[in-house]
């Protein structure tokens, strides 16, 4: 059979891109991943099982949590007791996809009474945005009063994907993430809340210093940009930010998170492609920020904790739970970087959802199977 011309330039120009984009190297040098064996983890004990689709984990008072469901509704546990107790007061939410009822926080300093903070993907015109709200929680009464819409962010489509959102805090700020939306773009558009870290005072209203305010090609509320579907965030006990993010098929990242700082969402990315394997945009771009770690395959990140004590032998880690590939992934730190990789409970083949750490250094999981974990040493 005759080929002609064209075709055979087509085919030549065709080969020539994908093997450029193939052949192409990580940026990242990846730190050794371990598998624990079992004497080296601490033993899981459920608390209690039940959980309608946990989202978002905080301690309210000591040994009990206000954990957040998908669906749009909030319960107390008591570890102590094993009990589960319904919270009133949760918005309306819209869950749809990966939209819902999502993080739920309270600052370091939090006492009996005060705000506390949540996400959750919000009605707008017959679709939804990512938004961040604040109530008091009356333990008594199991009721969240006062409730205050801060932020309903300028992120609709007509998806039901990437919505983000974790929450975190310095002396006087609230953070949150919105994912892009599942419209790729938007990572890289200033224009739009998607794909970006948000910062606000705690009342919700914009701090003067942040990084694109009086920009008229840019909202005043975005710290940083160029994030895909950020399910994690936290501050560690040296004051650094940092955030982990899913990628698209394998690249899932985890960065130190600077203000103004583009972290080059599609542009830069070391995933593929669904549908084949070609790489999804560049592997650095100058002026776009590298990732600290990458993830190939992805492990499907979801919440991110920085230990701040010293129960397990993990201080000043970082802790991430896995979806897809279902452990606990802890991130060893040294000198403010990663430098190994040590991976927890494989064997149990749970999705883990969120993570909390109490003030007396116990760590506990939420798994999508509805399962409350303590971690006892």
């Amino acid at each position: 059979m005759l080929i002609s011309k064209h075709r055979v330039c087509r085919l030549s120009v065709f080969l020539t891109v994908l093997a450029s984009l193939t052949a192409a190297t990580k940026v990242v040098a990846e730190p050794p991943i371990v598998s624990a064996p079992e004497v080296e983890a601490p033993k899981v004990d459920v608390v209690v099982t039940g959980l309608d689709r946990p989202w978002g984990m905080t301690e309210v008072a000591p040994g009990k949590l206000l954990i957040s469901q998908k669906a749009g509704s909030f319960v107390l546990v008591d570890v102590a007791t094993q009990t589960k107790t319904a919270i009133a007061g949760a918005p309306k939410v819209v869950d749809d996809g990966q939209g819902g009822l999502l993080d739920v926080a309270v600052p370091p300093e939090y006492k009996q009474g005060g705000w506390v903070y949540f996400t959750y993907s919000a009605p707008v015109q017959k679709q939804s945005a990512t938004a961040l709200a604040r109530a008091r929680l009356n333990l008594k009464s199991g009721l969240l009063t006062d409730r205050q819409t801060l932020l309903v962010t300028t992120s609709v489509t007509d998806t039901s994907q990437h919505f983000g959102s974790r929450i975190a805090f310095d002396d006087q700020h609230v953070f949150f993430t919105v994912g892009d939306r599942g419209v790729r773009d938007n990572g890289q558009n200033l224009k739009t809340h998607a794909g970006s870290v948000i910062r606000l005072k705690r009342d919700g209203s914009v701090p003067d210093d942040n990084p694109f305010v009086g920009r008229s090609d840019a909202l005043d509320e975005i710290w940083s940009y160029g994030h895909r579907n950020p399910q994690g965030i936290a501050f560690d006990g040296d004051g650094l930010f940092w955030l982990i993010e899913h990628g698209p098929r394998g690249g899932d990242e985890l960065n130190l998170i600077e203000p103004g700082k583009n972290y080059g969402w599609p542009v830069v990315s070391q995933g593929k492609e669904y549908w084949g394997p070609i790489a999804v945009g560049v592997k650095q771009k100058a002026g776009m920020e590298p990732a600290a770690k990458v993830y190939t395959p992805s492990i499907a990140p979801s919440s991110l904790l920085s230990v701040k004590g010293d129960t397990y032998g993990w201080q000043g880690d970082l802790l991430a739970g896995a979806l897809v590939l279902t452990h606990l992934n802890r991130i060893e730190m040294k000198d403010d970087k990663p430098v190994a990789e040590i991976r927890y409970f494989e064997d149990k083949k749970q999705r883990l959802r969120a993570m909390a750490e109490g003030a007396d250094g116990t760590i506990w999981i939420a798994t999508d199977a509805g399962e409350l974990w303590q971690l006892t040493p």
